[in-house]
């Protein structure tokens, strides 16, 4: 029987190309994709962070040290990465901030849990350990979250814009940010962004209004228009089109006059019925009628068509007027307000837009925050940097929860998973020591980028902490003390539930089946 067993060939199930990579060789395989994304985004973490030039394929850079900008660029290949790829996803899409501190923390406990498994733990025991541990730090941290007032949120704003492109116009953008968000009840998403191109960061300003790049249909309209009335119309501003193709037969010159005279009849009736609704300005996300145009235009009224459906949603929301289908349902009732209508030519520059802008609305919905400067990269970095702040910001606003930056919490909770790590019993606690140690990889970072030595410091902070100074962490020159630095508890909530899950699902994995080879 073994002689004719022995002559048969191979059950084979996977192709030839295939490889099977099991054991230890499997978490060396994710250890080093989590070295290679730490590595990658750990010199930009902090207010002494530097920035990454990201040259993409098709020829354009970017330059900016935004954790989620720099995740999103990248052409991403291992499995394991992407999942790292998706955690600072998760966390900008639910926060706006905190990405690349969210993947520190997740590569740091993937490294710690490695050095485990060559202990001989089991990946479901660190697993497990792992999760006490992050129970324990939501619960430090909600211990530790105070209630937010006006100069609290600016510290804020001032810690998400600290470390990037817009550090150096600090005061001035988060009192900006701030005001921009009591106006719109703390909700980001209804804050636009325009650039200005013009002037220095220094020059930014909060809009109560709207502005939107559209060519302006005739020169003779008027340029400025002082408690502008305005109605939103989604559609056409023109006379009703037929549904059906017909054909008029004319046979004397008197029935195409009266054809004529019937057409311009109509937009007669079309033009009262706008101007009778108090309006003055009238903006469309369609076509706009050469007549019906001019009539306005003699009757003193600004008209501006093709709007995006977003930007005139924008300018319902700011003028607080009601959005129309159908141009004889316009009435009084419909009309927002805006303090002045400015509309700016752009003849001189490479745009073929012209500016139009709803300034001083009276009671917006909708705001906009004109961000300055002459540089192109410059003003795209300050405003991903003031579009996180906005977001944990807001965030902060809503949940009225905030807790010490600096690696002050995360020094806080990993003394708390110590201390609770001395009770347990079973090699668990071996997890929560390596979760404790993961969370000074924030601290150390600061201490690294400001150039200090990072064991004195993590030792002299521990010992500031042992000793009562809550609100001790690592400043910016890289020294141990308060640093005034203020962030949203949920968004540091957030970044530790994620990298916990990200680490543990790694961690589960025993087997990596490739079918490239690789």
């Amino acid at each position: 029987m073994g002689d004719e067993a022995a002559g048969k060939p191979p059950v084979v199930i996977l192709r030839e190309e295939t490889s099977v990579t099991s054991g230890t060789a499997v978490q060396e395989k994710l250890i080093a994709a989590a070295r290679v994304f730490a590595d990658l985004l750990r010199p930009t973490y902090g207010p002494r962070g530097l920035d990454k030039m990201l040259y993409k394929t098709d020829g354009t850079a970017a330059v900016t040290n935004d954790g989620a900008k720099i995740v999103a660029e990248l052409m991403v290949k291992h499995p394991a990465a992407k999942m790292f790829v998706s955690m600072a996803e998760s966390q900008e899409n639910s926060c706006g901030d905190g990405v690349t501190g969210a993947l520190l923390f997740s590569a740091e406990l993937l490294i710690e849990g490695g050095r485990l498994l060559q202990k001989g733990l089991h990946p479901l025991t660190i697993v497990d350990g792992y999760n006490l541990a992050n129970q324990i730090a939501q619960d430090t941290i909600h211990n530790q979250a105070v209630a937010c007032n006006p100069e609290t949120l600016r510290g804020v704003a001032t810690t998400s814009l600290t470390g990037k492109g817009a550090e150096g116009a600090a005061t001035i953008l988060s009192k900006m940010i701030v005001e921009a968000l009591n106006t719109v009840e703390g909700d980001a998403d209804f804050i636009t962004m325009h650039k200005t191109n013009t002037g220095s960061l220094s020059d930014s300003k909060l809009l109560n209004g709207i502005v939107v790049r559209r060519r302006v249909l005739l020169d003779s309209l008027p340029s400025r228009i002082e408690d502008a009335k305005v109605a939103t119309i989604n559609g056409d501003i023109a006379p009703r089109k037929q549904i059906r193709a017909a054909e008029i037969e004319i046979e004397e010159v008197a029935q195409l006059d009266a054809f004529l005279a019937a057409e311009e009849a109509t937009r007669d009736v079309l033009s009262e019925t706008l101007l009778s609704s108090g309006a003055n300005v009238f903006l469309c996300s369609g076509s706009v009628d050469k007549g019906l145009l001019h009539r306005l235009m003699r009757a003193g009224c600004f008209v501006a068509g093709e709007f995006d459906d977003s930007e005139l949603h924008n300018a319902s929301l700011a003028t607080g007027s009601r959005l129309i289908e159908h141009l004889a349902d316009l009435s009084p009732e419909d009309i927002g307000e805006a303090g002045r209508l400015v509309t700016e030519s752009r003849t001189a520059t490479d745009q073929v837009e012209d500016l139009i802008r709803l300034e001083a609305c009276p009671s917006p919905k909708v705001v906009t925050c004109e961000v300055g400067g002459a540089n192109h990269l410059a003003a795209e970095e300050a405003i991903r940097a003031i579009h996180d702040a906005l977001r944990s910001t807001g965030l902060a606003m809503r949940s009225d929860r905030l807790i010490d930056g600096g690696g002050a919490t995360h020094m806080a909770c990993a003394l708390a998973i110590r201390e609770a790590a001395e009770h347990e019993a079973g090699r668990n606690r071996l997890a929560m020591e390596a979760f404790a140690r993961a969370l000074e990889i924030i601290p150390i970072t600061l201490a690294l980028n400001a150039g200090t030595d990072a064991l004195d410091r993590i030792l002299e902070l521990r010992a500031a902490h042992r000793n009562g100074a809550a609100e001790a962490g690592i400043t910016a020159d890289g020294t141990v003390g308060p640093t005034g630095a203020k962030e949203a508890a949920i968004s540091l909530e957030s970044a530790l539930n994620s990298g916990t899950e990200t680490c543990a699902s790694m961690l589960r994995i025993d087997q990596v089946v490739s079918a490239r080879g690789d």
